[in-house]
């Protein structure tokens, strides 16, 4: 996804002169995203988007206002996310990959992932997951399967899973089957390819 792709999906907003006023005022004097970042929802909707599979109106239009800061946008993103509800800190996470901070983001994704808000951990997921080290991205997904995140929203799952997961994933199922339970059937399946490989 990008800023462009995002800002054609939003073409159908409710309050497009909102948007467009917002992010003119927010290039021009940077400390407005304290203002106009919370009332996205208010003025975009929160539907989901059928231009941005994955991506809510509100979410989309708070990403946009994210790349429209002219710098520093490392400290904008830890204090939208620190003081943000829910739908904003899921915005936030969603526009990491498309600002340019490197790792700096990193911080928020693994409190993103301490969380028991499976929405959070989806979104921590995404493609700025490349930052997350092995074992922090393993435990990540780990925490989905125990959560039950589809293993879907894991961003280049397969090119990442490898025999230490393979070994997590062996021994969460062997707990569930003796607890009388079932692994979720994306798990099963990661399973069965990991095993696979490493079989070949």
């Amino acid at each position: 996804m990008t800023p462009d792709s995002l800002r054609a999906a939003l073409r159908g907003v409710p309050d497009p002169d909102w948007l467009d006023a917002a992010l003119r005022r927010v290039a021009a004097e940077p400390a407005a995203i304290d203002r106009f970042f919370p009332a996205a929802g208010r003025h975009c909707g929160r539907a989901p988007l059928a231009g941005a599979p994955g991506w809510s109106a509100d979410e989309a239009a708070r990403a946009l206002l994210l790349t429209a800061l002219p710098g520093d946008h490392a400290a904008h993103v830890q204090a939208r996310y620190r003081q943000g509800d829910a739908a904003e800190k899921r915005a936030v996470l969603k526009a990491l990959p498309l600002l340019p901070i490197g790792a700096a983001g990193a911080p928020l994704l693994h409190d993103a992932i301490r969380t028991n808000d499976a929405r959070l951990l989806a979104a921590a997921l995404g493609p700025y997951a490349r930052h997350l080290d092995p074992a922090a991205w393993r435990q990540a997904v780990l925490k989905c399967v125990f959560t039950g995140v589809p293993l879907a929203v894991v961003h280049d799952l397969d090119a990442r899973a490898d025999g230490e997961l393979a070994a997590m994933l062996a021994g969460l199922a062997a707990e569930r089957q003796a607890a009388g339970r079932a692994m979720p059937a994306d798990a099963t399946d990661l399973l069965a390819r990991l095993r696979e490989i490493q079989e070949a």
